[in-house]
């Protein structure tokens, strides 16, 4: 089969011809459809997870079809449609596993990281951590869902948005314009944060009621005029800085949540945390039950992600132009 392999951090894609794998005891091995391309390919590739494994064959939107079950494997059927995740398993045995919170569990492994992906022709994923498609979902513009779709749904839901929250999205790329296209069918109040003209006119196709320029004195002030300022204020960029520094337009009792995050410490201002009794999360993607639960909500509103489909060879140079910060063209989906 053809896969495309990170070989080391710092270092680029490379086409290669491998064995299809076998599925062992547990394991189902998915012919796959589609794999979207996330920028935690792009921390990845910056040698920023140092659990990270290489060679490795990155890859965790992943749509597909069951190919064959290990030993001891009864479900789904082969034939079945069904979408992997960042997720790739857990020990199954620790309290938050057996609450159906594998994704908090100490020793849960990461698809495309720790174990190889869906940037192949084929790839093994484990029992019970592929999650079944809906019926007429497009694999391709929907395989974003099963990480950046899922990341903004979770993350929406943690921070607790209801109708009628007014959340602030910091970012309008494919997490950010996800959550907003979420947080409008929730029937909250939407304002997207972003640098550029280009944000604007996005955050109004999405959905958001306003567009709020960053980068400019008047930023926390005009959130504070939104009420009393977001109630969530939803970071989806890779720069921990750009989320602190906007805390002061946070409602009373309101939340940050980081859905995106960087390199640089998280700094916070005490007094302004207390007084207003002002709360921080982070919300890591979902697990399986979040995975159901996001391509059902999806499915039943027509949310559907922006995407530009592209074939295996285009793969190498398209993670370099994210990489490099020139990709702007929605969420790039490797189309087998």
């Amino acid at each position: 089969m053809r896969a495309a392999e990170l070989p080391a951090p710092n270092s680029e894609l490379r086409l290669v011809e491998r064995d299809v794998p076998a599925p062992g005891p547990g394991e189902i091995l998915v012919k796959i459809t589609a794999c979207g391309m996330c920028n935690s390919e792009v921390t990845l590739v910056q040698g920023e997870y140092p659990f990270a494994k290489f060679p490795t064959v990155p890859g965790h939107e992943v749509i597909g079809t069951v190919a064959e079950l290990g030993e001891g494997v009864t479900w789904p059927e082969v034939g079945t449609h069904v979408g992997a995740q960042f997720l790739y398993d857990s020990d199954m045995t620790c309290d938050y596993c057996v609450r159906g919170e594998q994704i908090l569990c100490p020793g849960k492994r990461i698809t495309g990281i720790v174990t190889d992906g869906g940037y192949a022709e084929y790839a093994v994923f484990r029992e019970g951590f592929v999650t079944p498609v809906p019926d007429g979902l497009d694999p391709v513009a929907g395989a974003p869902l099963m990480c950046a779709g899922l990341t903004a749904f979770n993350g929406l839901r943690q921070a607790g948005v209801t109708s009628g929250s007014r959340v602030a999205v910091l970012g309008a790329g494919a997490i950010g314009g996800m959550a907003v296209k979420f947080a409008v069918a929730m029937g909250a109040r939407v304002a997207v944060l972003g640098r550029s003209h280009r944000s604007e006119e996005r955050a109004k196709e999405l959905g958001a009621e306003r567009f709020i320029a960053t980068g400019q004195d008047a930023t926390v002030p005009a959130l504070k005029s939104w009420g009393h300022g977001a109630d969530v204020l939803l970071n989806t960029t890779p720069s921990t800085r750009a989320a602190t520094a906007l805390l002061g337009g946070l409602a009373p009792d309101g939340t940050l949540a980081l859905l995106g995050y960087g390199p640089d410490p998280l700094e916070l201002p005490s007094q302004l945390m207390v007084l207003n009794r002002l709360h921080v999360m982070a919300s890591p993607s979902g697990s399986p039950h979040d995975a159901r639960d996001t391509l059902d909500f999806a499915v039943r509103h027509d949310l559907m992600p922006d995407v530009t489909a592209i074939g295996l060879d285009e793969a190498p140079a398209t993670l370099s132009s994210m990489v490099a910060g020139d990709w702007h063209s929605g969420r790039a989906v490797i189309a087998f």
